[in-house]
């Protein structure tokens, strides 16, 4: 009897333990890649691209880049101002989901790095560059979102949205992407010229290089 007793209660016991590691692991599991997504509100919109909270922190959304607006010493981009009251429409004055990047949380500007989503599970920054008001940016390696956003923008240069309409004049006979930093440059860029053949790809057309998730580089912006 006491032997039966024994073996029920380390059942019981086992039991126990079962339940509160599938319990672990639910909870482990929930929000993106054991992330957890946190609501916040939306008190700001700046631009395109980035945003700022009701405590004053800044977000700068996650993998895109959003044309840049006037600025005291710069003229703006073209659709910047589109991109920027687009992404106001959507999140300004509204609770929003923020999911910080686990890789690098914050940027050089001290900005949080995150995926932001509207409460009914859309991604933000997917809505921006279907409609052609952003492009794929890649800070680190891509995340599970990359394949989302670079549908979303390899639609959106096939029907010539926002963006990809626009006729570039200084058109290269081809530019110099880089498999590691997932950047591309012109041929004359001293960045395209120094890297590695082993991380060397050729572009013939600059939407390629857009339809394969590259970014532009920053100094030579082709």
């Amino acid at each position: 009897m006491h032997s039966a007793n024994k073996k029920a209660i380390e059942k019981a016991v086992r039991l126990s333990c079962l339940l509160l590691l599938l319990v672990s692991l639910v909870l482990g599991c929930t929000g993106d890649g054991n992330a957890q997504r946190q609501r916040v509100f939306c008190r700001h919109v700046i631009d395109g691209d980035t945003i700022v909270l009701a405590d004053g922190r800044k977000v700068r959304y996650l993998e895109i880049n959003a044309p840049e607006i006037p600025h005291e010493d710069s003229k703006g981009e073209p659709f910047g101002r589109a991109a920027a009251r687009f992404n106001r429409g959507l999140v300004e004055g509204k609770t929003v989901e923020i999911l910080v990047s686990k890789k690098k949380p914050h940027d050089r500007f001290g900005r949080l790095l995150a995926h932001v989503f509207l409460l009914n599970g859309k991604l933000v920054s997917e809505l921006l560059v279907r409609n052609g008001l952003a492009h794929v940016c890649f800070f680190s390696r891509p995340d599970k979102y990359a394949k989302r956003l670079l549908s979303a923008q390899r639609r959106a240069i096939i029907f010539k949205r926002g963006i990809w309409g626009i006729k570039f004049t200084t058109r290269e006979p081809y530019y110099i992407g880089n498999k590691r930093s997932l950047r591309f440059h012109r041929p004359w860029c001293s960045l395209g010229k120094s890297t590695a053949p082993r991380n060397r790809v050729i572009f013939h057309k600059r939407e390629d290089a857009f339809l394969r998730g590259y970014c532009r580089c920053k100094r030579c912006l082709p």
